[in-house]
């Protein structure tokens, strides 16, 4: 899809950054069954923790890089020495607490693929597989109890409002503004 200046999106997306308006154009509030895209994602909300989606989403490539890829199974292996190069690497977010949850998410989300035989159905059991439609919310029932799921099991960085941008962004639940060109495009939602 063609980012076109003419089409009337989200207000919250900053039309000055090219790589903002593709991601929202292109995939947020796309549903994803692809479990690198999901942990991706998942990591992704971490770093943006108390920091503007926009300054993470400027920075995910050198993530990507930084991260081997998003690959689960790797950033589960990382070493002390491992996380302490990441802490220099100025090209991410090198916040000590987010990169040492990162390697213990990436344990505990492989833990559920393996229970689950994806993450992708353990995170779509929460809605029978169906999207929800909210708009104006920060946090819902919803993202409480797979919150409070997530860090039962252990996992850090997920709270009830994380959760929900992950949701948003991973197309469970469907939040593009009334006037947005994807809400008139998805009126079957």
């Amino acid at each position: 899809m063609q980012a076109n200046e003419n089409l009337h999106r989200c207000s919250w997306v900053n039309l000055k950054n090219k790589t903002y308006v593709e991601y929202h154009d292109e995939q947020w509030g796309v549903p994803v069954y692809d479990d690198a895209l999901l942990f991706e994602m998942l990591i992704l909300e971490l770093f943006q923790a108390g920091l503007s989606w926009e300054c993470v989403l400027n920075k995910r490539e050198a993530f990507r890089k930084a991260f081997d890829g998003f690959d689960a199974k790797k950033i589960s292996c990382y070493t002390e020495e491992k996380c302490r190069q990441l802490q220099t690497d100025a090209a991410i977010i090198r916040n000590k607490r987010k990169i040492a949850a990162t390697v213990e998410n990436a344990k505990i989300f492989l833990q559920i693929q393996k229970e689950w035989n994806g993450f992708f159905r353990y995170l779509w059991s929460w809605t029978g597989g169906k999207t929800i439609v909210e708009r104006g919310c920060t946090n819902s029932r919803l993202s409480d109890m797979i919150s409070a799921d997530l860090k039962k099991r252990g996992m850090k960085f997920m709270g009830t409002t994380i959760v929900y941008a992950y949701l948003q962004a991973v197309g469970i639940i469907f939040s593009h503004d009334l006037d947005c060109f994807l809400s008139q495009n998805n009126q079957s939602i």
